[in-house]
């Protein structure tokens, strides 16, 4: 396995564990603080993947009266 791959590898399945735990949960405050982690962790593969070049910056629009 390339180790750039395992690094947001290893983040998205921190990410499934928060998801498993978000059924698992007993009332709506726990199940959604677990929905909330598994999608900081998610957030973070995406911005590993991000870092180690495996997707492309996300284009964004110039701000409004900028000239090019």
């Amino acid at each position: 396995m390339d180790l750039q791959a395992g690094r947001s590898e290893h983040l998205r399945e921190n990410a499934g564990h928060c998801l498993t735990l978000e059924g698992t949960a007993s009332d709506d405050t726990a199940r959604q603080q677990f929905r909330r982690m598994g999608d900081a962790w998610l957030a973070l593969a995406d911005t590993q993947d991000w870092l180690d070049g495996v997707t492309p910056p996300v284009s964004r629009p110039s701000p409004r009266g900028a000239q090019a």
